[in-house]
């Protein structure tokens, strides 16, 4: 990946790795905005955007992303509250083929408005042909998961467990149907780290390193 060109960065991550964090961190080193899947589902809920929509806007304007994040004050690492309270994930298996494809023009708006982190959303797939792409994967062990999702929620371990095992299927589920690859295939990504023994801070360093 070249620095000094347009470029996005795509972090998938599994639930308790710290993946969201370490993106913000990367977002603020590399001084770019980042993306998650609580803003996209924010403006595809809130500001009712659909594929026809996104391409009236695109008529409008070359970067219609641009001009819509000025338009509606958007700023990047924004997530509404209502996102907060569930861990910033809506049911995977709601979504639909329509909704897919406003996602991913909302992803590629982003990314072609400017250099940019995004975390989750099958960013993988959708800019596996973009010329200035860098993709990867944050995972970590089962009980460094959970003793994550303890620290940042009352809940018991088997309670954390089960939240683990629901949203791993959901996303699987949803990698699976709309980009037919596993999401825990290695050979979708440039870079593959495993938090065990590792700090964020750590990881965002071998980031950083990876990308020179």
């Amino acid at each position: 990946m070249k620095k000094n060109e347009k470029f996005v960065i795509t972090i998938n991550r599994e639930l308790g790795s710290g993946g969201r964090t370490i993106g913000e961190k990367l977002g603020k080193a590399l001084q770019v905005p980042f993306y998650d899947k609580a803003l996209i589902q924010q403006l595809t809920d809130q500001y009712k955007l659909t594929v026809e929509e996104i391409e009236r806007l695109k008529g409008q304007q070359h970067n219609w992303w641009a001009d819509f994040k000025r338009s509606m004050m958007i700023m990047p690492n924004y997530v509404t509250p209502q996102y907060v309270g569930n861990m910033g994930a809506m049911p995977d298996f709601l979504f639909t083929d329509d909704i897919f494809e406003t996602e991913t023009e909302i992803l590629k708006g982003m990314a072609e408005d400017g250099s940019c982190i995004i975390a989750g959303r099958s960013g993988f797939h959708v800019f596996r042909d973009h010329p200035n792409h860098l993709s990867i994967l944050i995972q970590a062990s089962m009980q460094y998961r959970i003793d994550r999702l303890l620290s940042k929620r009352d809940i018991t371990p088997e309670e954390a467990r089960e939240i683990i095992e629901q949203v791993d299927k959901g996303r699987e589920n949803y990698v699976k149907e709309y980009t037919g690859t596993s999401r825990y295939d290695t050979r979708n990504y440039d870079l593959v780290i495993t938090m065990d023994g590792h700090t964020e801070e750590e990881a965002l360093e071998i980031i950083l390193k990876y990308i020179g």
